[in-house]
């Protein structure tokens, strides 16, 4: 029987190499996004209305049993703490931790009647670091932290374990549309700004989606059945400076 995964934000970026790995290898995958995607079955939702994430997830749960969460749904925002309005405060929060929580608690009924699951959470380096210019979108990735790790001391007795990825610089849509706006903003070259970053990593480059998806696929599988509460960088090196 096909293992059961559970996506969220997967019609783009790292969720959607998530979406094509768990594909690849098998799964039954349940993409939860605004934008419309053909890969994997496509359940419209808005990830920060809650109630209806909660009902999307229990009527997957009512077909099969879910093995996987993914929480990936995310933006960036960039600001200090004075130029953050409530508004753009409450936008990324409403996104980046509201609806992993509602994620993560529509899950756990199946997970725990199963007695075993894995939840990932798309945190960032900045789970573990602080950047410039990154109030709201750092802390919330700091939430996801926390939120990874608590959960999985208080489901380790069901078998469920819970961890964070924490990507670093990894080239997606949301990258380039910080990019887009940065220049936009500065009048700064794109091309000159593209290989700042590249040259800021370690490695020399910038990660690929594919790279996160396949980590998140090894956190899912048995090889990583001793792996939970943990924050799992994937950076080229970054932190490590």
């Amino acid at each position: 029987m096909k293992k059961t995964c559970v996506i969220t934000g997967g019609s783009s970026g790292i969720g959607l190499s998530c979406v094509e790995a768990f594909l690849n290898d098998g799964y039954d995958v349940f993409n939860l996004d605004l934008l419309p995607s053909e890969f994997g079955r496509f359940c419209e939702c808005d990830i920060t209305d809650l109630n209806k994430v909660r009902t999307t997830i229990a009527d997957i749960a009512k077909q099969q049993k879910i093995d996987v969460l993914v929480s990936n749904a995310g933006i960036h925002f960039s600001g200090t703490i004075e130029t953050t309005s409530d508004s753009d405060f409450n936008r990324v929060f409403d996104i980046n931790v509201k609806g992993t929580y509602a994620a993560i608690q529509a899950v756990l009924p199946s997970m725990k009647e199963n007695q075993s699951g894995s939840i990932i959470l798309i945190a960032s380096d900045q789970a573990l670091i602080a950047k410039q210019n990154s109030f709201a979108y750092n802390l919330s990735k700091a939430a996801l932290a926390s939120m990874a790790k608590t959960t999985a001391l208080d489901y380790a007795k069901y078998n469920i374990r819970s961890n964070a990825l924490c990507p670093g610089t990894i080239e997606t849509p949301l990258y380039h549309n910080a990019i887009n706006s940065y220049v936009a903003k500065s009048g700064a070259n794109k091309e000159e700004v593209h290989k700042e970053e590249q040259s800021l990593q370690p490695l020399g480059r910038l990660g690929q989606p594919k790279e996160v998806a396949d980590f998140a696929l090894f956190l899912a599988s048995d090889k990583a059945s001793f792996i939970t509460g943990s924050l799992q960088v994937i950076d080229g090196g970054y932190t490590a400076q």
